[in-house]
């Protein structure tokens, strides 16, 4: 992912933070002798600073590399939108140069797969905690029917944070005149994720 100067996070507490209003991402996986990588969409609980716990299911194809070659790369994009090319070139619209607007971080992680039953169950509460709050489900157990006898259908993950690669591309390199004149059309236009996107405009701009 080409990153910019401006587009770079100012620090780790911007990715950081971002990342952790976010739970679904794709882990990609790669092996010797494969052609292309082995993506899988996933939701995923983040602690706020170097680990990730998710789990897939025990036929996911992703297990034999992971398992030789035990690297990812968990990647997470949003609020994104597109740009108009005469919003962002409005000196010279018949030739303007689109552009995109987007949020994206990416991290590299070491990887240690989770097979005890206990800690599966543990990890299952963990993620259910996150994503049921006030759920009236019980905590998972690992010697109880029925989790007992469903656990082994799913392996856990464990993600450490090695390396980050983060980007807010919202016209950093562009004067403060026109990030406003490209909030205002956004805001006129109104579409799924352009008052996302403003928002990230206005937080750049601070």
């Amino acid at each position: 992912m080409l990153i910019h100067p401006w587009d770079a996070a100012h620090d780790d507490a911007e990715w950081q933070a971002w990342l952790s209003a976010h739970d679904f991402g794709q882990l990609i996986a790669g092996g010797a002798g494969r052609d292309l990588p082995i993506v899988n969409p996933v939701h995923f609980v983040y602690d706020g600073d170097r680990t990730v716990l998710l789990h897939l299911a025990r036929p996911n194809p992703v297990w034999p590399l992971l398992e030789e070659h035990p690297r990812a790369l968990l990647s997470v994009i949003d609020d994104h939108t597109y740009i108009r090319s005469e919003w962002n070139t409005p000196a010279d619209p018949p030739h303007g140069v689109p552009t995109s607007y987007y949020a994206s971080v990416q991290l590299e992680c070491d990887v240690r797969l989770i097979d005890d039953a206990a800690e599966k169950a543990a990890l299952l509460d963990r993620q259910l905690a996150h994503f049921e709050p006030g759920s009236d489900r019980v905590g998972v157990s690992a010697t109880e029917a029925p989790d007992k006898r469903v656990l082994p259908g799913i392996r856990g993950v464990e993600l450490t944070v090695t390396g980050v690669r983060a980007k807010f591309k919202f016209g950093g390199n562009k004067q403060p005149a026109d990030r406003s004149r490209i909030d205002a059309e956004l805001a006129r236009r109104d579409g799924p994720m352009d008052a996302r996107a403003r928002a990230q405009l206005a937080r750049r701009e601070r």
